[in-house]
C-alpha cells in the first residue's frame, strides 16, 4: 500500500489526468438508455461514484483538484451524496501536503433532530472561503443548492470544481450567477477517449 501511494505521488499532473481519464472511461461511462436525476433522458450515463469511491480514483481526483484550490480556501463542500467522497479525499490529501482544508457536507433536507442543520462538519468562522465540489455537473442545480446553503450560513464561495461537466447548461448557469467553474473533464473529453479505448480493444482482438 505504501509503495502504491509513493508511486501515485510521483505522477505528474499530466500522468494523473491521463490515468484518471482511463478510469472514468472504464468504470463510470456507459452507453444505453438512461433517465438522469434532472429527469432528462440520455443515451449515456456517467456514474461518478464509480470513480470517486475508487481508492486510486479518489486520490487522483483529490490531487488534481487540490492544485486548483487557492491557499486562502479553508473548506471544501458539496451536496450529498455525490460530493461526499470528494470533499473527504481533498481534505485528507491537503493534510498530506501540509494544508488544512475542512470538509463540509450539505444535506438536501435539514437534519430531522438536534440542531436540524443543513451543513455537517466543523463550524468555520463566518466569511470563510469555501470551494464547492461536485462529481458530475448536468444542469448545475445540485452544486448551486450547496452554494446557496453555504451563503446562507455566511460562508463565501470562490468557485465550483467538478470531476465531469456534461455540457448541458451547468457552466452557463454558474456564469449567470457570477460563479467561477471548472471541471477536470468535459463530456467531449470522455467520449473521445472512450471511442479511442474501444478502437484499441477492437484492433487487439
Amino acid at each position: 500500500m505504501t509503495q502504491a501511494l509513493d508511486q501515485m505521488r510521483e505522477l505528474t499532473p499530466e500522468q494523473l489526468r491521463s490515468s484518471l481519464l482511463d478510469l472514468v472511461c472504464q468504470q463510470a461511462y456507459q452507453e444505453g438508455e438512461f433517465v438522469l436525476t434532472s429527469g432528462q433522458s440520455s443515451p449515456y450515463y456517467i456514474n461518478g461514484k464509480q470513480v470517486t469511491l475508487h481508492p486510486q480514483g479518489a486520490l487522483m481526483i483529490a490531487r488534481l483538484l487540490l492544485q486548483q484550490i487557492g491557499p486562502e480556501v479553508t473548506g471544501v463542500a458539496g451536496l450529498t451524496l455525490g460530493a461526499d467522497p470528494m470533499v473527504t479525499a481533498v481534505s485528507l490529501t491537503a493534510l498530506d501536503a501540509n494544508r488544512e482544508i475542512f470538509p463540509l457536507i450539505i444535506r438536501k433536507q435539514p437534519k430531522g433532530h438536534g440542531t436540524k442543520a443543513y451543513i455537517e462538519g466543523v463550524n468555520l468562522p463566518a466569511g470563510s472561503l469555501i470551494t464547492v465540489l461536485e462529481d458530475v455537473v448536468t444542469t448545475g442545480q445540485s452544486a448551486l443548492q450547496a452554494v446557496e446553503r453555504l451563503q446562507a450560513a455566511n460562508y463565501r464561495i470562490d468557485q465550483i470544481l467538478a470531476l465531469v461537466d456534461r455540457q448541458q447548461g451547468g457552466a452557463e448557469l454558474y456564469k449567470a450567477k457570477g460563479l467561477s467553474f471548472a471541471a477536470l473533464f468535459t463530456l467531449e473529453d470522455i467520449q473521445a477517449h472512450y471511442r479511442q479505448l474501444r478502437e484499441q480493444i477492437h484492433q487487439s482482438a
